[in-house]
């Protein structure tokens, strides 16, 4: 399968609804490296890089937020994997 890196950026009520651990639960599942973290300007940040079927999936899901979060908006930057990144992490 092809490795593919994604910046994404979630907009909307994403902060303090617990987005972190729930991005990070999602990509342990998805075999997905990278991090999150929160952004200044009020939106969740994500690198992330896998298997393009999974990093797919990934964003599926994090479109859908938990429970509390109301994601308005998706910006996704695609690019070639690098492989520089292990594990998936929360950046504070």
């Amino acid at each position: 399968m092809p490795q593919k890196r994604a910046l994404i950026e979630l907009f909307g009520k994403v902060q303090g609804v617990g987005f972190r651990f729930f991005a990070q639960s999602a990509a342990m599942r998805y075999r997905i490296d990278g991090y999150v973290r929160n952004t200044p300007s009020g939106t969740v940040e994500i690198l992330a890089e896998g298997e393009e079927d999974n990093l797919i999936k990934f964003i599926e899901e994090l479109k859908k937020g938990p429970p509390a979060a109301r994601v308005r908006d998706t910006r996704i930057i695609w690019s070639e994997a690098k492989g520089d990144l292990r594990g998936f992490r929360i950046v504070y």
